[in-house]
């Protein structure tokens, strides 16, 4: 006679939420700077030159050269909580967490955990995935914080969280979000983020849609990073009803020499300015929260920019952050997933 053994002894079935997004130096100084890009540009989805020359340019001119004028930007726009970054992103896992614990979607049988990683840097990827394990997560949902998908970036994430997940002897059930650039509550959280914004501060001559740059070869190998930052910024503009003249895409934050997607961010607010265009809205829908490329790139570098070629007024609209209304988008997203339980209504 045989007695049945139970395939799991924890009552509680466990889902782990892993929020992933790029990283940031643990402070701004040339010494954290230059570890942090150490990782980061070490990534060969990030630079696909051959190693070998690749390691001769990284550690015998950029990494001597870099650290120190990179750490000047940071030192901008670090705050008392540290990294801009870090601190959003951490305020996103908590207001998640929190409305996980005040929903009817956790019970006596079922409990939800929000990690955090980054894929460069702290806490890292591997952490994050630790922090599930001691849960007792059973299903994972992997949600890389970048809307639209792109080699360097969320292919990075899946090649790290594939790195970590081989080294298990239980791998959990593994649910990968590779994009969301489409999803309607995405879409509709930022369209009234911005109309929420120029009910405060005025409506602009013309609104840009800046998304990180990647070079021109990706797309030309297949990447769908640019169609998707179009096809984002179209229906947020629809969402609007903004003419095609009130708005344009733009890609920033190019690096070396070669062709990168176009139009530039920078050479496109210069020419604007010149064209003697009063106002310009800049928002960046590729960043889930405000970091170096916002902050100091975007709302101050390319700022002057458009100021000093003649436009009268600039406005950065910031990022989502942890506002409720991207909570309750990443809610949505999330629990589209089959791995989740359906989503009750979100209680706000």
């Amino acid at each position: 006679m045989y007695t049945s053994i139970p395939y799991c002894s924890h009552s509680v079935v466990t889902t782990g939420i892993l929020l992933v997004n790029l990283g940031t130096p643990e402070a701004p100084t040339p010494a954290a700077v230059r570890r942090y890009l150490a990782e980061f540009l070490a990534d060969p989805r990030v630079t696909e030159l051959p190693r070998w020359l690749w390691w001769l340019i990284l550690h015998g001119i950029i990494l001597r050269f870099r650290p120190g004028p990179v750490a000047q930007k940071y030192q901008k726009i670090w705050t008392a909580q540290g990294s801009p970054l870090l601190s959003i992103s951490q305020a996103q896992v908590q207001a998640l967490q929190q409305v996980l614990i005040n929903s009817s979607i956790t019970g006596s049988n079922r409990a939800i955990t929000v990690a955090l990683g980054m894929r460069y840097g702290n806490p890292s990827i591997a952490a994050g995935l630790e922090q599930l394990r001691q849960a007792k997560a059973r299903r994972i949902i992997i949600l890389p914080l970048y809307p639209q998908y792109s080699s360097p970036t969320t292919g990075s994430t899946f090649d790290a969280v594939s790195t970590v997940l081989k080294q298990w002897r239980w791998v959990p059930e593994i649910h990968f979000i590779s994009h969301y650039y489409d999803h309607p509550a995405y879409i509709q959280a930022l369209a009234t983020h911005i109309q929420n914004y120029w009910h405060r501060q005025g409506i602009p001559d013309k609104l840009l849609f800046s998304f990180h740059g990647v070079p021109k070869r990706f797309w030309l190998a297949g990447d769908p990073y640019s169609h998707q930052c179009h096809q984002t910024a179209e229906w947020i503009a629809h969402e609007l009803k903004l003419p095609t003249a009130r708005w344009q895409v733009v890609f920033q934050s190019r690096f070396g020499r070669e062709e990168w997607l176009r139009p530039y961010t920078d050479e496109t607010l210069t020419q604007l300015g010149q064209a003697a265009v009063k106002r310009i809205d800049v928002i960046c829908p590729g960043f889930a929260a405000d970091c170096l490329e916002t902050l100091e790139e975007i709302n101050e570098e390319n700022r002057q920019l458009f100021l000093t070629a003649g436009g009268r007024e600039f406005h950065y609209i910031p990022a989502l952050n942890d506002s409720p209304g991207h909570i309750q988008a990443l809610w949505k997203i999330l629990f589209n997933s089959p791995y989740a339980p359906p989503p009750p209504t979100p209680p706000w």
